[in-house]
């Protein structure tokens, strides 16, 4: 056994990280529905961290399994890129399996650097499940494998376990602009164009590049228009979800349909940028139903709210590069859950609160950001 430290020393929590590699059996899925690939070696984290055995699966579609919370890698304004190619090896130490990417985080080489050193550490890949992301300028015909092999390349990957494409319009704008900002090419969403990126991230299946394909920030009327036209379905959709924005109706539509719903901002976004604020949000941890479940169980408000979502059925990202709060967002779904009346409260404290709301995604000027959400249940028009 070897003992490996990955805590930087501006974050150095007095843990020490152990890796092993006993012999252990387990099942991938590939790429072709019901096929079945073994391993025979396994990689441990620091007894410090959680058995990644103890961690809820969220079986897909295809009978694939994907871990029940994973890392999210955005850091915003805020987070260096290598400070966040350091949480990933933190994560790893302590038992995290998932990492959501994507392209437009603009850190995938350097996490792919991060990869690298846990592989060469004794972390087997077939173990991890990586996601990344198709950027908006790239939803072109010609551009979607190309972005695709770039982000591979970037993480030093061969294969993605999941790809998703990042919003459903092909807007994109300046890193860091003003929400007011408008993309003088933005359109809407149009379905034709969209099922064009769709059918060349099925080619992505078909050439064994990506195990899994999915969608993000869709809503239900979308994707019911995707689903009667894919030839592969989505497994996942990304989407918004903590205490104050529950979105219950898509929730059940995503569950009923067979898609796998994550869970992005799953404590509500506290490092979002001051751009990104209005004066309506709310925050869930400062919730007094949030707080005072905390409190009966001794821990932060974020845990509540990362419990609550392991038990509904969703699947967090959360992100920190705080190694004392990664390790308390994996530790919450490995024990002491929530009661059932617990999580019947926090089921009556949705206050139909969206933080993210897009408002650079519009493509008019002075358009209500609900545009973006089909929120009276049909596709905005034009």
């Amino acid at each position: 056994m070897r003992s490996i430290n990955f805590l930087p020393a501006a974050l150095d929590i007095g843990l020490t990280l152990t890796y092993a590699l006993p012999r252990v059996s387990y099942r991938l899925l590939s790429r072709t529905k019901g096929a079945q690939m073994s391993a025979s070696t396994t990689w441990k984290a620091s007894n410090q961290g959680v058995d990644p055995n103890r961690i809820p699966q969220r079986r897909l579609y295809t009978d694939a399994t994907m871990p029940g919370i994973g890392l999210g890698t955005f850091g915003s304004d805020h987070v260096t890129h290598q400070a966040v190619a350091e949480a990933v090896k933190i994560a790893a130490s302590l038992g995290y399996r998932h990492f959501d990417c994507a392209s437009v985080y603009g850190n995938e080489n350097l996490i792919g650097a991060s990869f690298r050193e846990l592989f060469e550490a004794g972390l087997d890949r077939k173990e991890i499940w990586v996601t990344s992301k198709l950027w908006n300028d790239k939803h072109g015909e010609q551009d979607v494998i190309a972005s695709c092999e770039q982000t591979l390349s970037d993480l030093g990957l061969k294969y993605l376990d999941m790809y998703l494409v990042h919003w459903p319009f092909p807007n994109h704008h300046p890193p860091g602009c003003d929400v007011n900002v408008r993309n003088p090419h933005a359109l809407p969403y149009i379905h034709e164009n969209y099922m064009r990126t769709w059918r060349k991230m099925e080619e992505l299946v078909d050439r064994g590049l990506v195990r899994h394909i999915g969608t993000s920030n869709m809503t239900v009327p979308k994707l019911r228009l995707l689903l009667r036209d894919a030839r592969i379905k989505p497994a996942v959709n990304e989407m918004e979800m903590h205490p104050h924005f529950q979105q219950t109706e898509f929730f059940r539509f995503l569950i009923r349909s067979g898609i796998q719903p994550i869970a992005f901002s799953p404590i509500g976004s506290p490092g979002r940028p001051d751009r990104d604020r209005t004066p309506e949000d709310t925050s869930p941890v400062e919730d007094p139903v949030v707080v005072e479940i905390a409190r009966r169980h001794s821990v932060h408000p974020a845990v509540v709210c990362i419990k609550w979502a392991v038990q509904r059925g969703q699947t967090p990202i959360p992100f920190s590069v705080n190694p004392k709060n990664i390790l308390a967002n994996i530790e919450s779904v490995a024990a002491d859950p929530l009661t059932d009346d617990e999580m019947v409260a926090i089921g009556k404290i949705d206050r139909n609160c969206r933080l993210i709301k897009g408002q650079v995604f519009l493509w008019k000027d002075n358009q209500p950001w609900e545009d973006l959400w089909d929120v009276n249940g049909e596709i905005t028009p034009p």
